[in-house]
């Protein structure tokens, strides 16, 4: 079947060379695809996860006692939502990373940071989507009844126990479609970590295509598509997730 596939890419490229699908029949180009695919899904659900952790986490913060924690919260939701994911990204790596350490590489005498642009990637964009997630939970907090709040504390819970048992979970659901949006986004916004030479999926499409002039509408389109399975992938399973949570009568189920 394999070999079916190779063959009719093969003879494809012959006969329209304007469409030349290198990568699905040529085994180092098809390697770069596959790596490429990898590295952006293994870049998605590390920024996906970290997000919602800041999110939730951020979420809490604005509701401390402490007017100290309130502000260096907003501080942070200002500093990241108001600037482009870009500058952040190049700020992260290039001046932030500066002041890392460095470790021994594999070799025994090269010296690699402590962070690759693969840590600086997931921790700039982690951060970028967490300060919109931050505010995002935020709104569905309010959106409970300061009675529920009040009940757990007759029953005597405290801040963190009525959050993490009651709010959170009844937040959550309220929260679920702007953060789909959200989420949807930052798969998107993944492609900026082609500016520190990440080998996401862009990345290496945009080599082949640099390698084979002939394979440029066959790498853009395979990009274009590709893109779309991953983020419909998403917004299925964030769809399914937010039926799986509805409570008829509560947060627009029925």
């Amino acid at each position: 079947m394999i070999e079916i596939v190779q063959s009719f890419f093969r003879e494809l490229a012959q006969t329209h060379p304007k469409w030349n699908f290198i990568f699905f029949y040529e085994p180092s180009q098809w390697a770069r695809f596959v790596g490429g695919l990898a590295v952006t899904v293994e870049l998605s659900v590390a920024c996906v996860a970290l997000s919602l952790i800041i999110g939730i986490l951020g979420a809490w913060a604005q509701g401390a006692p402490s007017p100290f924690v309130r502000w260096l919260t907003q501080g942070y939701i200002q500093l990241f939502r108001n600037t482009p994911p870009m500058i952040q990204l190049l700020f992260f790596y290039f001046a932030l990373g500066q002041f890392t350490p460095t470790i021994t590489g594999t070799d025994g005498w090269t010296e690699e940071p402590v962070i690759s642009n693969i840590g600086w990637a997931i921790v700039s964009l982690s951060f970028f989507a967490g300060a919109f997630n931050v505010e995002i939970f935020r709104a569905g907090i309010e959106a409970i009844p300061q009675t529920t709040k009040e009940a757990c504390e007759a029953l005597g819970m405290n801040r963190l126990q009525t959050y993490a048992y009651v709010v959170l979970p009844l937040a959550l659901r309220v929260s679920l479609p702007a953060l789909n949006n959200n989420l949807v986004n930052l798969v998107k916004t993944t492609t900026q970590a082609i500016a520190i030479a990440v080998p996401e999926l862009l990345y290496q499409m945009v080599s082949i295509w640099n390698d084979y002039a002939s394979a440029q509408n066959a790498a853009m389109t395979v990009l274009f598509v590709s893109y779309i399975l991953l983020v419909g992938a998403l917004a299925l399973a964030m769809n399914r997730w937010e039926r799986a949570l509805r409570i008829p009568g509560f947060g627009g189920g029925r």
